[in-house]
């Protein structure tokens, strides 16, 4: 019988013979445990895998959430360690993706899925911290009182609040051989026509440090001057001397001015500041009140340049655009007119970018518009989530600190919603044209603006709430209104009034347009006057925060019914701000500014006078409260002299001593370590002796030089601070050791009571 050539050409081995070390055998081990891994992975990529194929979704916006959050995370997390040590994990994830499910090519989704959210996460942490590094000036090391000299880089006039601010390179007070950025607020009185942009100027000034947050939750002036390139902020003196006039600078900043100069000559007061708000960006001219008024009112979106006002350029400029051309019937038969007027609409909406300071809201509106315009010209879909997430990611890229601002949040957070709901079937359904009566459209119409207006206040009440610690919740309402009048009135009207004023016929379109701008503060005061208008929260804490935005994305980037599982965090975050209650004591960071809550209703109780200020408004904001407060000493129960004042305070179950200081003179060691015995709590602006020490916590300048300002909550004895410990970003001041406070001998009324 024949034997098979495959068999005869099969090796022979001997049998029980066991391969050696370096055998094949050996070599595929790697294999198998890849395999292994695998396995395992499968096992737990599988339900992902099934979900994620059953739900459809686009990656781009989770791709640009997960850059963000890379972004947020080097803000939140402290230190050089941790930062590392997320980039190192989510590399990790990404390499888990494409190298650990390498072998088992059935689990796609979850393979680019892992690969895609580590690889920008690391990205974002990663490009944040380089742009940190890249632009961050370290702020002047102590406050400085006196002369400077220096050449003015921007001018901002702002006559609603009596003062221009102006930024200037100087010399270091500290160090002459350094080059840094000032910020400075000049009261009117002594400014001079000649300070402009490339003027060398002299004048005397008092400069701080920028500002870190005064109590948790607060903004960080520190931060925003930090990649603003500004080392010190601080108030003129006296009168600005010009040395040496600035020579005309070129550019749009004279064009600015100047509209902004022309429309205040024509409408006066806050009329004229909104008018120019949306012609030029510049708000200067409105006064507090209504600024207020509108931003409880739901309609302070309206005064920064961003999708709306945007928007309406670039639709205006499309739809002139093309009803120009479509005059021409050569031109129409020969070229494509949607493509020409998207063209022309881009060109005036990057224009009008630039004329108003080209702000973080305005370029993220108009990448937007160019992708609109852009899709317009090639036929597609307009209005996507995509294009959304290619918009922020490009502010990401130039301005990956903008994530932690307000304005950022607010433009996006509204755009999504909108983005969001008409890509829903049945708001489609709602608003898509059909054959009927006239006002069957317009009712319509009405409801979808209407539902439209409450998805967008419902999207922004929790960003309201975190960063102003208030929000307006009739803005839906006002909105409706004031939204129609500001796109297709005043805005049409302050640009067809400048136009004619080339002519000298301008002058009636001012007076609509005044009277337009007055309907719309009228509507502004009306709405924060209606009682529940306005909802005001204690600070809370960025847990809570993250679950909100978290359910919000959730609820908005996913399709189908898979999405509303993100209602899920929205209701915990919605439970945990509803029970958030004021802290019992609020502690400035320098620990002059003491506030207590729960002694008069709605009212804090401060340890210095209330006197209107920044001081006093922070204290109310971080409290989320809106009654005028009293003066501590005032109050029953509290016993005080020049330097100290002493209170018990029943909270919970039991009665908290409180000992905090008010004076500077020194005062006998004696005294105060017998008084610290007594308390649960001191509180000082000032370094108090070792000996001090009371039950729970000694509050003194040595602490709350390494914490920052405090936020206690007695029961359970929660302490919250501006900063931790150990903090190495570089807006940070790092506390530098003092020696002790010496003392001195008995004094009469002086020391704790």
């Amino acid at each position: 019988m024949a034997v098979p050539a495959a068999t005869a050409l099969a090796p022979s081995s001997p049998a029980g013979e066991t391969p050696s070390s370096g055998g094949a055998a050996a070599q595929r081990a790697s294999w198998r445990r890849w395999g292994a891994l695998s396995s395992g992975l499968g096992r737990i990529c599988g339900p992902i895998e099934r979900f994620l194929s059953d739900a459809p979704f686009d990656r781009a916006p989770w791709l640009a959430v997960s850059f963000g959050c890379g972004i947020a995370a080097w803000f939140v997390l402290p230190t050089t360690g941790q930062w590392l040590m997320l980039m190192v994990a989510a590399l990790g994830l990404a390499t888990l993706g494409l190298v650990g499910l390498r072998p088992a090519m059935a689990y796609p989704f979850c393979r680019l899925g892992l690969a895609g959210i580590g690889l920008t996460l690391a990205a974002g942490t990663a490009h944040v911290w380089n742009k940190s590094i890249q632009v961050g000036v370290p702020a002047i090391q102590r406050p400085f009182a006196g002369s400077l000299n220096g050449r003015v880089l921007s001018v901002e006039d702002r006559p609603a609040r009596g003062e221009w601010r102006v930024v200037l390179v100087t010399r270091d007070p500290g160090r002459a051989d350094r080059v840094i950025r000032v910020r400075l607020r000049v009261p009117v009185g002594m400014t001079d026509p000649a300070v402009r942009a490339g003027a060398v100027i002299r004048v005397k000034a008092r400069l701080m440090p920028p500002a870190p947050p005064m109590l948790p939750g607060g903004h960080d002036f520190a931060r925003s001057a930090w990649f603003e390139g500004i080392a010190a902020t601080g108030t003129a003196l006296g009168p600005v001397t010009v040395e040496q006039p600035g020579q005309p600078v070129g550019g749009l900043a004279p064009l600015r001015a100047a509209l902004s100069e022309h429309i205040g000559a024509n409408l006066t007061g806050s009329r004229g500041g909104i008018a120019a708000a949306l012609a030029s960006g510049d708000r200067g001219g409105i006064a507090p009140t209504d600024e207020a008024a509108l931003r409880d009112a739901g309609l302070s979106h309206l005064l920064s340049v961003s999708g709306l006002h945007v928007s309406a350029v670039v639709a205006a400029s499309y739809w002139l655009v093309l009803r120009l051309l479509a005059l021409w019937p050569w031109l129409a038969l020969r070229l494509r007119l949607p493509l020409c007027a998207a063209a022309a609409a881009a060109l005036a909406g990057v224009f009008y970018t630039l004329l108003t300071g080209a702000e973080v809201p305005t370029v993220r509106s108009m990448v937007g518009a160019l992708l609109v315009m852009a899709a317009v010209a090639l036929g597609r879909e307009p209005l996507s989530l995509r294009l959304l997430a290619v918009a922020a990611l490009a502010v990401m890229l130039v301005w990956p600190e903008a994530i932690m601002g307000p304005s950022f949040q607010l433009s996006f957070a509204a755009v999504l919603a909108i983005v969001a709901l008409h890509g829903a079937g049945w708001m489609r359904r709602l608003v898509e044209p059909r054959e009927e009566a006239w006002w069957a459209t317009a009712l319509r119409k009405a409801a979808g603006l209407l539902i439209t207006g409450v998805v967008v206040e419902l999207a922004l009440v929790p960003i309201g709430l975190f960063h102003f610690h208030r929000a307006g919740l009739i803005g839906a309402l006002a909105n409706v209104v004031a939204i129609p009048l500001t796109t297709f009135v005043i805005m049409p009207l302050v640009a067809l009034a400048l136009a004619f004023d080339l002519t000298g016929l301008g002058a009636p379109l001012w007076w609509l347009a005044g009277h337009a701008l007055g309907l719309l503060l009228d509507l502004a005061h009306a709405a924060a006057r209606v009682p529940g208008a306005v909802t005001l929260s204690p600070a809370f804490g960025g847990g809570t925060y993250a679950l909100l935005l978290a359910g919000g994305l959730w609820l908005a980037l996913w399709q189908g019914r898979v999405r509303l599982w993100g209602l899920v965090p929205i209701v915990l975050g919605a439970a945990a701000v509803v029970l958030v209650r004021t802290p019992d004591l609020l502690v400035s960071a320098d620990g002059r500014h003491v506030a207590v809550s729960g002694m008069m209703p709605g009212r804090l109780a401060l340890l210095r006078e209330p006197r209107p200020g920044f001081a006093r408004d922070t204290l109310n904001e971080m409290a989320g409260l809106d009654g005028a407060p009293v003066a501590l000493p005032d109050q029953p129960g509290v016993r005080c002299n020049e330097d100290f004042c002493a209170l018990a305070l029943p909270r919970g179950d039991r009665v908290w001593h409180l000992l905090l200081a008010r004076g500077h003179d020194p005062a006998p060691m004696r005294d105060i370590v017998a008084a610290c015995d007594r308390a649960d709590l001191v509180i000082a602006d000032r370094r108090l002796p070792t000996a001090c020490r009371p039950r729970w916590l000694k509050a003194d300048r040595a602490l709350l030089d390494r914490t920052g300002g405090l936020a206690l909550t007695l029961p359970p004895g929660r302490i919250e601070t501006v900063r931790a410990p150990a903090d190495d970003h570089g807006w940070v001041p790092q506390p530098t050791p003092r020696p002790p406070v010496g003392t001195s001998p008995p004094q009469q009324q002086k020391g704790p009571v």
